[in-house]
């Protein structure tokens, strides 16, 4: 119990004593100091986990940049597989909704859209609708990517407000049938009140 005790005090002081240094090589490695601290850390858990450990200070401190390496591996392997999955996913799912997701929008929309200033309205149609390059679409108008992107932010929400108050829940949350214009006609307030 003794030996396995000054072992421990032994690996401690070692991987203390050259903290600084793991810190660096981890940090040149990956880039980023606490993301390296972090790894340093996690590394260090593990080596006192470990249920065989080195004897000596230089034998420590070598095992110990082993344990970093397989931890720095680890990460990348980790961030290019998550790389991956969201290449896939990128593929998989369109930028635009299909005719089928399309259904999952309220179609009170495009009744309302008449409502909605000229500039929103263009711009709406333009890039949501039509599917045009926001770039094109900022170069033909005249305008910075960043205004177009402050415009079409405002017409989005100057609809959202507008649908809103005419089609209360399901502008929220999404109709997978909409009926808002039934419901507008059975109460008796036609195709352009709000309820």
């Amino acid at each position: 119990m003794e030996s396995y005790r000054g072992q421990m005090e032994g690996i401690e002081e070692a991987i203390v004593k050259n903290l600084r240094l793991f810190i660096g090589f981890t940090r040149k490695r990956v880039g980023d100091e606490g993301l390296a601290e972090d790894l340093v850390q996690d590394a260090l858990v593990k080596a006192l986990a470990a249920p065989q450990k080195p004897e000596t200070e230089e034998d420590t401190v070598t095992w110990f940049y082993r344990i970093l390496r397989h931890a720095i591996i680890d990460l990348y392997r980790r961030n290019d597989s998550r790389r991956r999955a969201l290449e896939r996913f990128s593929l998989e799912v369109p930028e635009q909704p299909d005719v089928i997701e399309g259904g999952f929008l309220c179609e009170c929309f495009r009744r309302l859209l008449p409502s909605l200033p000229h500039q929103y309205r263009d711009l709406l149609e333009r890039i949501d609708l039509a599917g045009e390059d926001p770039g094109f679409v900022a170069a033909q108008s005249g305008l910075t990517r960043n205004n177009l992107n402050v415009r079409l932010h405002r017409a989005r929400k100057h609809l959202r407000g507008i649908l809103s108050a005419n089609c209360r829940a399901c502008s929220k949350h999404g109709c997978l049938n909409c009926t808002c214009e039934e419901t507008h006609s059975r109460d008796g307030h036609g195709s352009g009140g709000a309820t």
